[in-house]
């Protein structure tokens, strides 16, 4: 079971990378997320990998981080989501905004992915809404570096601790986990990163208010 690729990047196309590791070329099914993650051709690359294993065939998926990774195992678990479907709902949604989609029930936006039918976004906002919030993501408007590691780590973690401690406060006065992250999500998302706890809980709760 292959489980992560380093070596030379050797070319790429729409949807797909090969990676060269030690003479041999690795072809990796891919985001369009991850693709432009990557270096130049012939510079090292890095990506974690999911391989599917079937009677006819052994594929594999790459991504620039774990994130990506869980996530795209999170959709291929539920039923009518395919590899092809989960890797264009990735490309469409970073693994942050498809959290906060699923986390606020927003089928809309999972629906803009190439191949995703109403009931198709129905299904996945429902099945994994108790599911996303046990991910670890870097909040919204923080972008990867080329390695999945974040440009910007000090300004990341100020608003990731921001979101979470806003979180734990409105699932302290008996909301759920679930709608407390997709109010405060929305609300950081509004505001912006820089929104304090003291700003974000009861922006948060105006928003809860009105569902």
């Amino acid at each position: 079971m292959i489980a992560k690729l380093t070596g030379l990047l050797d070319s790429t196309g729409e949807d797909w990378a090969i990676i060269d590791v030690n003479g041999v070329g690795y072809l990796v099914h891919s985001s369009s997320r991850s693709l432009s993650a990557l270096p130049g051709c012939g510079e090292a690359a890095q990506m974690h990998i999911e391989t599917v294993v079937r009677e006819d065939a052994i594929t594999l998926f790459g991504f620039i981080d774990v994130i990506e990774r869980d996530m795209f195992r999170l959709l291929t678990s539920v039923q009518g989501v395919g590899a092809k479907v989960g890797l264009a709902i990735l490309s469409a949604l970073s693994p942050t905004d498809l959290q906060n989609a699923i986390a606020a029930q927003d089928k809309t936006a999972v629906s803009r992915a190439k191949g995703v039918g109403p009931k198709v976004a129905t299904r996945i906002v429902t099945e994994l809404k108790d599911k996303v919030t046990g991910l670890v993501f870097s909040p919204k408007g923080v972008e990867m570096g080329t390695m999945g590691v974040p440009q910007s780590a000090q300004a990341g973690g100020s608003a990731q601790s921001a979101l979470e401690d806003a979180v734990s406060a409105l699932v302290n006065l008996g909301y759920k986990r679930v709608e407390a992250h997709g109010a405060v999500a929305k609300v950081m998302a509004d505001v912006g990163e820089d929104a304090t706890v003291a700003a974000l809980v009861p922006a948060a709760l105006k928003e809860l208010s009105s569902l």
